[in-house]
């Protein structure tokens, strides 16, 4: 099995749901559980990680005046109104 750290995004994801169908519906011992907890949390951490990576690569390019401007993605509200443009 590969390290945590070597996993992608949806890998990362997979076996966490795993973990937490096993830890829901499975009658695990509870140094077995406790295993999987720790492990669940490395896998959490991942996950928030590389979104928060993902997070801060996607800009959106929005003309404003005529000129090409970036903008954090999320951050597309009308400039009039303040109202969220969807």
């Amino acid at each position: 099995m590969a390290k945590v750290t070597e996993l992608n995004f949806e890998q990362a994801m997979s076996q966490l749901e795993e973990i937490v169908d096993e830890l829901e519906h499975g009658d695990v011992p509870l140094e077995k559980a406790i295993e999987l907890f720790q492990k669940g949390m490395g896998l959490s951490q991942l996950c928030s990680q590389k979104l928060e990576q993902v997070e801060r690569k996607i800009e959106m390019i929005v003309e404003e005046d005529g000129e090409l401007r970036k903008k954090p993605f999320g951050a597309s509200l009308d400039s009039e109104s303040g109202e969220s443009i969807e």
